[in-house]
């Protein structure tokens, strides 16, 4: 394939239709890689339909070469991470790029240039990413794992692309790492007796969620979110809108004994999410409802036997971190739900991330329980 390469603006339903599609198509190609639903996808570019436009702004670019699609990116400005502290990832300046595809190292260039073009052109003075789009969507780039299906809601990517994104004058801004454990094994004896001391304790009680209030178990939950991830890197708070979205979007996957709420005292002061890979049966469908896909999506979600388990989000109250009543209670919750995954649903295989690569607690608790790491992500930073 031969030619200019000519950088089209995304507009409207049809542009945006397009741009997903393109995505899919280069998804198709990578042996490990999950088709997911075009509908998801779609919503999740729509300004209309995610709430994170409530705060951003955003650009979506197609490539093309000879008239043929050749890559794609997004470039998007978060007014809540411009307003965080600079030493937690984003700040004043700092805009992103994310849904990064492109065939080849010339349309990588030709992409990344045009979103920087326009990050500078709305006033930002560094790029970071890749982010799609939104830190709680899919951050980073897979640079470690690509052996391996990922698991609900994690990106997979070639192994090239960092190669090009580098090559464009990006360095490593932050890794993002993912454990895998063992949902059948116990955990080691010093685990075993954190956690029965902690049984032991009048004041904790760990509980599961109720689903039948999930509005009110997922404002709990969010709002742990909120103040435990707050001097986190690349932290960005929920607002009440994303709030409301996200627990009517978990909802079909909320599975009572797979997820848990620790209280202090009667107050809730940590929880733990863990959802079954859906990803399982994504794969078997092709990504597709119809015809008969919705089918089998909704007789998994009734009972997924045998899914593998992912937590994607825990988190203890910051007047509890550094103390030893934190990893308690994370203990306390993790061997719980490794129990019932492993009796109620027959699970084997679990995976807890992302995590920040120098997140020292996390990581603690991830090497305690026997986590290896299985894969990596990775974001980039360019001044622009």
């Amino acid at each position: 394939m031969s030619g200019k390469i000519v950088i089209e603006s995304v507009t409207g339903a049809r542009g945006r239709g397009q741009f997903v599609d393109l995505g899919r198509s280069f998804a198709a190609r990578e042996p490990h890689s999950v088709p997911q639903l075009r509908s998801e996808q779609l919503e999740l570019v729509d300004p209309a339909k995610n709430p994170f436009f409530g705060h951003a702004r955003a650009q979506l670019f197609l490539a093309r070469r000879g008239g043929e699609l050749v890559g794609r990116i997004s470039a998007h400005i978060d007014e809540l991470a411009l307003a965080m502290p600079a030493e937690q990832g984003f700040g004043p300046g700092t805009g992103n790029f994310g849904y990064f595809d492109a065939e080849d190292e010339e349309a990588a260039h030709a992409l990344l240039g045009a979103a920087e073009d326009w990050l500078r052109a709305q006033g930002m003075t560094r790029s970071l990413g890749p982010i799609s789009m939104s830190i709680w969507e899919e951050p980073g780039l897979l640079v470690k794992g690509q052996d391996h299906a990922p698991m609900i809601m994690m990106g997979h990517h070639p192994a090239h692309y960092r190669g090009w994104i580098e090559s464009h004058g990006y360095t490593a801004a932050k890794s993002l790492l993912t454990y895998e454990l063992d949902v059948q094994a116990e955990f080691p004896p010093l685990i075993r007796r954190i956690v029965q001391s902690g049984e032991r304790n009048e004041r904790i009680s760990v509980r599961p969620v109720d689903k039948s209030r999930w509005d009110d178990e997922a404002a709990i939950i969010l709002s742990i979110l909120n103040d435990a991830w707050s001097g986190n890197w690349g932290f960005v708070p929920f607002t009440p809108e994303e709030v409301a979205y996200a627990g009517k979007k978990l909802k079909p996957i909320i599975f009572e004994p797979l997820n848990y709420i620790a209280e202090l005292d009667g107050r809730p002061v940590a929880f733990m999410l863990t959802f079954p890979d859906i990803n399982d049966v994504l794969k078997s469908i092709k990504g597709r409802l119809l015809p008969f896909g919705w089918f089998h999506l909704l007789r998994w979600l009734r009972k997924p036997q045998g899914a593998g388990m992912r937590v994607p989000l825990m988190g203890v109250v910051k007047e509890l971190h550094n103390s030893r009543l934190a990893s308690q209670l994370a203990f306390m919750m993790i061997s719980q739900i490794r129990h019932n995954a492993a009796t109620q649903f027959g699970s084997k295989r679990g995976e807890v991330g992302w995590i920040l690569d120098d997140n020292q607690g996390m990581v603690a608790i991830a090497d305690a329980i026997d986590g290896k790491v299985n894969r990596e992500y990775r974001i980039f930073e360019k001044q622009l």
